[in-house]
């Protein structure tokens, strides 16, 4: 027998084993000072791509002085416990029955983070009868609840609806001989590439095969369609999307997700969602600091003209200059190079020491070997001047790489880093 402790310091994982190397500068970077598209990192200020802060509430005045009004009048614990047995209020209802219903559904439930609550509503709505269909490049938390499901588990290839409709044929018969449903997950906006769902599609094969539809919409809510609802409102599709999950980590700032479907599901969720069920109901600032986030969300529609205004310019810059951003359709922007780790990470501390501009690196396995990611995410509170300093830069950068001025060791972070 072996000692579990033995195991893990032998077993760093796939991401562990890169600590030495990467600590502090590659992974768990600390970005210090207002959060914004200037903030300061080891010990100099950069010019921050790296924010989903998409419509720049993280410090809008009337955001800041909510949230410190909302801590000042009721404290950080209330209320206390779960929301079922003594943490309800009329705050929390007030919100999601407002979010609920910009995106289209009669009833809404308030989680506490989106990672946790896309685990929990995944193993709620299923059985082990059930079958469970998900776009291959689905994020990890739809990746964890597929752990959470006894049940058949199917992908289809990223966004390939032919792919999709031959897995749901083999779903449902599956599902058939096991007297269950079927429930298809993807995402409205995938984080990485930017790629949207192809909601139309999708709900179009509803059609052919009974099925439900539940999308995390994370990135989606508040940048896609025409009042920033998401990406269902951007297809014309809201009321084929059985399920609409979206965090308040992105276009709203803060902390805390919400789900939003019937009266009938939202119910059951509301009763069987472990993770809600047994915690602490969502801390009343939060709660008080979402519904003025949400608020300037809807009221404001400049803000979302400006990020778009911003994405635009960004993107179509980049491609001017030659560089494949792949084939995004939202605010997410990756970048594509070729090159090694060895090249990435001398791109990264080029980009951060020389050039002071901060962006996500993004590597294998996430995107195939030898190909390089720096994924740039755009917000309303970038400038037009920002935008064509960054794209210079990227060109410069370009040209280094193609002359192999990166071709050298992977760098001594212990070097880098500044003390």
């Amino acid at each position: 027998m072996k000692d579990i402790f033995e195991r893990i310091q032998g077993t760093p994982g796939p991401l562990g084993q890169y600590q030495s190397q990467a600590d502090g500068y590659f992974m768990f970077p600390q970005l210090v000072g207002e959060i914004g598209p200037e903030m300061e990192f080891n010990g100099k200020k950069v010019l921050n791509w790296s924010l989903n802060n998409y419509l720049g509430l993280a410090n809008h005045p009337e955001v800041r002085k909510v949230d410190a009004e909302g801590a000042q009048k009721f404290g950080m614990a209330a209320p206390m416990g779960a929301r079922m047995m003594s943490g309800d209020t009329v705050y929390h209802k007030e919100l999601e029955s407002k979010l609920a219903n910009f995106v289209g559904k009669p009833c809404g439930y308030l989680t506490n983070y989106g990672y946790q609550a896309m685990v929990s509503i995944i193993d709620s709505l299923l059985t082990r009868r059930d079958v469970i269909v998900y776009d291959a490049d689905a994020h990890a938390c739809i990746y964890d609840g597929l752990r959470m499901h006894i049940g058949r588990r199917f992908s289809y290839k990223h966004n390939n609806m032919k792919d999709l409709r031959d897995v749901l044929v083999r779903a449902s018969k599956f599902a058939e001989e096991q007297d269950g449903g079927i429930l298809v997950v993807t995402e409205g906006v995938f984080g990485m590439s930017g790629n949207l769902g192809q909601l139309d599609e999708i709900v179009a094969l509803k059609k052919e095969f009974n099925f439900r539809l539940l999308i995390d919409d994370a990135h989606g809510f508040g940048t896609m369609g025409k009042t920033g609802a998401g990406t269902a409102e951007h297809f014309d599709v809201t009321d084929q999307v059985d399920v609409h999950f979206a965090t308040f980590a992105k276009s709203m700032a803060g902390i805390g997700a919400f789900v939003a479907s019937t009266p009938e599901i939202i119910d059951y969720l509301r009763y069987n969602m472990r993770s809600q069920i047994y915690a602490k109901s969502l801390p009343m600032p939060m709660v008080i600091g979402a519904l003025k986030r949400f608020e300037l969300l809807q009221n404001k529609p400049e803000l979302r003209n400006k990020l778009w205004e911003i994405t635009h310019a960004l993107q179509n810059g980049l491609k001017e200059k030659g560089f494949n951003i792949g084939t995004t359709k939202s605010p997410v922007t990756p970048v594509f190079l070729s090159g090694t780790v060895a090249h990435a990470t001398n791109i990264v501390v080029d980009l951060r020491e020389n050039y002071n501009i901060f962006c996500s690196l993004v590597l294998y396995p996430v995107v195939p070997k030898d190909v390089i990611m720096l994924r740039l995410i755009p917000t309303a509170v970038h400038t037009l001047e920002q935008v064509n300093r960054t794209i210079k830069v990227f060109s410069e950068v370009k040209a280094k790489l193609d002359a192999g001025k990166y071709n050298l060791p992977i760098p001594n972070m212990n070097l880098v880093k500044r003390k």
